[in-house]
């Protein structure tokens, strides 16, 4: 009974990868860190693709490497996005199928995506988004402070904009998440304590899935004192409870 259960899923599933389109671009999403975290449907997509548009190509060619994939890859940043979107729409509609990868995590999470499936959907051109890895997920479920009701900031603006978003976040019922690079990070602690309240819960992810990953919890002034007193590297999630 149980082996004819698996059967009919296993049938039904096949059969409706069978009656779906193909798409003409795969968002696929790569570790973080920790090169096994990828899928095995991602690495089918990559094995696939006509063309693979990566962030950076170096960072994109370790992964190939070690996964043995030869495709041709291309250079797609926020540098050059906008120059290229045309040319790549163009190629997407003549039939070449390509997957788009960032150096780690899901293409589109504080990474270049939006512009060119944008394009292709008002193009009408086929789009697939792989599930997959992205950073914010582990450091908020990992985080201690409730998630079942979060809001996603990313980078705060570097200058213009930012001290207003953070005035309006003040009174933000809900848990909120940033990102930060390390040499910010003290920084915005202290800009957070002034805002918040030094009290205010936050938890700090610090090179999730790899060698050297670090989370510290407690209150923004006891992740301000411990950071501080540190060498800070590494990507970072910062995690901030909401206002009761």
């Amino acid at each position: 009974m149980l082996k004819a259960t698996a059967d009919i899923a296993t049938g039904l599933r096949k059969g409706a990868e069978e009656s779906r389109p193909p798409a003409s671009l795969y968002l696929v999403p790569t570790p973080i860190g920790n090169l096994k975290d990828i899928t095995l449907r991602a690495l089918d997509v990559l094995r696939a693709a006509d063309l693979i548009l990566a962030e950076d190509t170096r960072t994109t060619a370790v992964l190939l490497q070690h996964y043995q994939i030869q495709r041709p890859v291309i250079a797609y940043h926020q540098h050059n996005e906008h120059k290229l979107v045309p040319q790549l729409l163009q190629q997407l509609s003549s039939g070449t199928t390509m997957a788009l990868v960032t150096d780690a995590g899901t293409p589109g999470i504080s990474d270049p995506a939006f512009l060119l499936v944008r394009a292709c959907v008002q193009a009408g051109l086929a789009v697939e988004t792989l599930p997959g890895a992205t950073a914010f997920v582990p450091a908020l479920v990992n985080s201690g402070i409730p998630s079942n009701r979060f809001c996603f900031e990313g980078f705060l603006p570097l200058k213009k904009g930012r001290q207003t978003l953070l005035k309006q976040l003040a009174t933000e019922s809900r848990t909120m998440i940033f990102y930060e690079s390390p040499q910010r990070l003290c920084k915005t602690l202290e800009e957070f304590c002034k805002v918040f309240g030094d009290d205010r819960l936050c938890s700090v992810s610090r090179e999730l899935t790899k060698l050297f990953e670090e989370q510290f919890r407690g209150t923004l002034r006891e992740c301000h004192t411990h950071f501080a007193a540190k060498n800070v590297k590494g990507e970072i999630v910062l995690v901030v409870a909401g206002c009761d």
